[in-house]
């Protein structure tokens, strides 16, 4: 059971943290939201290693993966995550951004040889179909076959949307990676690496862009103490918390069934609002919260569920009595 909770804490904790850094745009570039969450989460991450007696070290055959990891999953996806939040809605955004277990698993059925079978394929399905319903409105969905994109307002797919799908598609290679830079190293110490190297080139863009662009928002934000006070909770748990868990239990076992717990942040993003804000799920919202469920069940069970079919499909030849 503890385990378990252990697997699902990150997805509860970037459920949050997405909802705390989108009021921190209004006051800072999203190249500076990037950096402040990810730099203090990989010094952090890197003193619990310390803590734990664990090296930090990293084993010379995984640095050009590091390095690698570092630049997809910290840089880019952070860059593009904080660029979409500031120019999509909540709701699309939010399901672009859950879509990727998708990728993972396409990812690792080519490279790793992770079986999905059709019980896993339904619950991606499934689990695609589920954040739609939690991130969309039902006006939305109930005119997306008839209207396609035009559903969703004149700015349909702005660049926010695009800033989006572009994270989703780099955490996935991220996570990927991350078995890669952590076959000989520790996967605590991998991960404050990379979160403190994938912060520099962000660090650097966002000091330089106020001296190449007058316009461009200040290398350091006047943010109000409640202000930092989210941006430390997205530094802490949302990041240092969240992707030393993640990138834990990525690091061995099923990539597919593990990621296939990404559909339920949605759910935990608004079950937060409910809590917190007073807000309620509509009629709609609570199938897409049934239906993330099922599929989360369906890809982790697929193996179990399938071999049974498949034995009735295919029952073994019996032998003739004599």
């Amino acid at each position: 059971m503890l385990r378990w909770l252990l697997m699902v804490l990150p997805f509860v904790l970037w459920g949050t943290a997405m909802a705390a850094m989108r009021p921190l745009l209004d006051g800072a570039g999203p190249l500076t939201v990037a950096w402040l969450r990810l730099l203090p989460a990989g010094l952090v991450l890197l003193l619990v290693a310390v803590g734990l007696g664990r090296s930090l070290a990293v084993h010379p055959a995984d640095r050009p993966w590091l390095l690698l990891f570092a630049l997809v999953d910290a840089s880019l996806f952070q860059g593009l995550l904080a660029q979409g939040l500031g120019g999509t809605g909540a709701g699309l955004g939010s399901v672009l951004i859950d879509s990727q277990p998708l990728l993972v698993a396409l990812l690792a059925r080519s490279l790793f040889g992770e079986a999905i079978n059709p019980v896993g394929w339904t619950g991606l399905l499934l689990g695609l179909l589920g954040i739609l319903c939690l991130g969309l409105p039902g006006s939305v969905l109930q005119h997306w076959w008839l209207e396609g994109p035009r559903a969703l307002g004149e700015r349909a797919w702005s660049h926010g949307e695009l800033w989006m799908l572009g994270a989703a598609l780099a955490m996935a290679v991220g996570t990927v990676l991350s078995r890669y830079a952590c076959r000989r190293s520790d996967p605590v110490a991998v991960t404050g690496w990379h979160m403190a190297l994938g912060a520099l080139p962000l660090l650097l863009a966002s000091a330089a862009a106020p001296l190449l662009d007058p316009a461009a928002p200040a290398f350091w934000p006047a943010w109000t103490p409640t202000d930092w006070a989210l941006m430390a909770y997205a530094a802490l748990f949302g990041s240092a918390l969240a992707y030393g868990l993640f990138f834990w239990f990525a690091s061995s076992g099923d990539l597919t069934s593990f990621t296939a717990l990404t559909f339920l942040t949605p759910l935990f993003a608004l079950l937060c609002g409910m809590a917190l804000l007073g807000e309620q799920l509509q009629p709609l919202q609570w199938g897409g919260a049934a239906l993330a469920l099922v599929s989360v069940v369906l890809i982790n069970r697929r193996q179990q569920l399938w071999e049974p079919a498949a034995g009735r499909l295919h029952p073994e030849p019996q032998e003739l009595l004599p």
